[in-house]
């Protein structure tokens, strides 16, 4: 084998590494959190019509929010929770798929623990949690930033391997949640992630992980992952 072949060889199983040892995937329907607690709810875009322009319809026709017209207030109760294994250590960023009708409904409070710290950014308004969605009257992709006073960063998360808890807090009424993507792929650019909606087979491994929530406990559901 000639030394330019096997040098170009080796590039390109480093490529491949490279690429298998990013692409990690879960996706997960919101609606299916391990838990909701109000004044976060599962709704529907009729629901979401008496209080503003109906977006399409969310995938599997159900998504979550705290249900109000698009004007300031709301967000100091409620959130959804899901509990998701982290198939490896590694750097994540989280999309979400979005509706906010304006700059009064659109915004979210999240903290994925490990490794955040704060039990309730609700009650301590850290903007470090703050979540500035991108406005859109339907349904987008949007990565989950840090809306700091000095300006708005991407967030990315070092979690580690094992069992993570995502939860997403009521901050502004009428901000829409339709689904949840988890990778390892950190590029700012949607069109090179492809977040994508859960298949078929990820939710009824989502649907089977929900059991009766035993006391003081959360009930589990499980994003199914896709490495390749």
């Amino acid at each position: 084998m000639g030394r330019a072949r096997a040098v170009g060889l080796f590039a390109a199983g480093m490529l491949a590494s490279f690429a298998v040892a990013q692409d990690v995937e879960i996706a997960l329907e919101a609606e299916l959190a391990s838990e909701i607690v109000a004044p976060m709810v599962v709704a529907t875009a009729d629901d979401a019509a008496q209080f503003g322009p109906r977006p399409t319809d969310p995938s599997r026709g159900q998504f979550i929010w705290a249900p109000g017209p698009p004007a300031t207030g709301g967000g100091g109760a409620g959130y959804a929770r899901w509990i998701v294994e982290i198939p490896k250590e590694d750097v994540y960023a989280i999309w979400g798929r979005v509706v906010a009708w304006d700059g009064n409904s659109d915004s979210f409070w999240v903290t994925v623990s490990p490794p955040d710290e704060d039990p309730n950014p609700q009650q301590s308004q850290d903007t470090h949690f703050r979540w500035s969605v991108t406005n859109g009257p339907d349904w987008h992709w949007d990565r989950i930033d840090q809306w700091l006073d000095a300006g708005t960063f991407l967030r990315e998360w070092e979690l580690p391997q094992g069992e993570v808890v995502i939860t997403i807090w009521v901050r502004e009424d009428a901000t829409m949640l339709d689904a949840l993507f988890i990778t390892n792929n950190l590029s700012p650019d949607v069109a090179l992630v492809n977040p994508r909606l859960p298949t078929d087979e990820e939710v009824e491994k989502q649907l089977g992980g929900l059991a009766v929530r035993p006391a003081g406990k959360l009930t589990t559901a499980w994003g199914q992952l896709k490495v390749r």
